[in-house]
């Protein structure tokens, strides 16, 4: 009879990534990698990230989506996120490969939270540089005012 070694395997890295002022595509596309390659990812402050365009044309498109549920029966899907926090996970999601097992392992490493959770506050939070709106010249709209427009209801800054 053989006998199974138990292997204990650590944890995988943590990385912490503040979202502030940082565009959602560049951000959810670094997060990808980083999943991908074995990380745990947290993202904090998800309502400050934001969407290059113009506004009522990004407000126009996300408003169409919401429309293909409730042509039909609204308690089927597809279903899509209002909340900041849900769009910029669903933006990640999309960029891994989840119908395949490692995406689905990598999504499932994935946080993102509005706002900055207790246990984070003293962690060691990083930026993505290239993501950032700093060197910007369009317009822009945060993930809030999206949410709100899509009829979020912010009860946790009310």
């Amino acid at each position: 009879m053989v006998k199974k070694t138990e292997t204990k395997t650590e944890p995988a890295p943590l990385v912490v990534i503040d979202a502030t002022d940082l565009i959602m595509g560049r951000l959810a596309s670094y997060t990808a990698k980083r999943l991908l390659s074995g990380d745990r990812v947290i993202i904090v402050n998800a309502e400050k990230a934001v969407i290059t365009g113009n506004k009522q044309a990004i407000i126009q498109r996300y408003k169409e989506k919401l429309q293909i549920r409730t042509a039909s029966n609204p308690r089927r899907g597809p279903f899509h996120p209002r909340m900041p926090d849900r769009i910029l996970r669903r933006t990640v999601r999309g960029m891994l490969p989840f119908k395949q097992a490692k995406g689905r392992e990598a999504y499932h490493r994935l946080r993102v939270y509005i706002g900055v959770p207790e246990q984070y506050v003293n962690k060691e939070k990083i930026t993505v540089p290239e993501a950032s709106i700093a060197r910007l010249k369009s317009r822009y709209i945060t993930l809030t005012t999206l949410s709100k427009e899509l009829g979020w209801h912010n009860h946790i800054y009310a």
